[in-house]
């Protein structure tokens, strides 16, 4: 198994009012991922997850296509070490 990984995700485009949280969110439950999701300004969505690398790298193909409501246009990933134990993974508000 491959070791634990934290990265850092930013998507941008057709990304909001299209159930964009609640799929990342379904994803990473289905993977066990750890972290949460959220809105950032406008047309905007960030992922923080933690989780084996190789389960992070498919997890991060999938929100790179998001829903197929979803249209992103830009993605940037950060990969980084494990930080603060993140317990679930949570759609959070702000």
């Amino acid at each position: 198994m491959s070791t634990k990984k934290r990265v850092h995700i930013r998507v941008w485009g057709r990304v909001q009012g299209v159930g964009f949280r609640a799929f990342v969110a379904q994803q990473a439950k289905l993977l066990g991922v750890s972290g949460w999701v959220r809105n950032v300004g406008w047309n905007q969505v960030e992922t923080l997850a933690e989780g084996h690398e190789d389960v992070l790298k498919a997890f991060v193909e999938i929100v790179k296509q998001g829903p197929a409501v979803s249209r992103v246009e830009r993605h940037e990933v950060i990969w980084g070490e494990v930080g603060d134990q993140l317990d679930g993974f949570q759609v959070r508000w702000f």
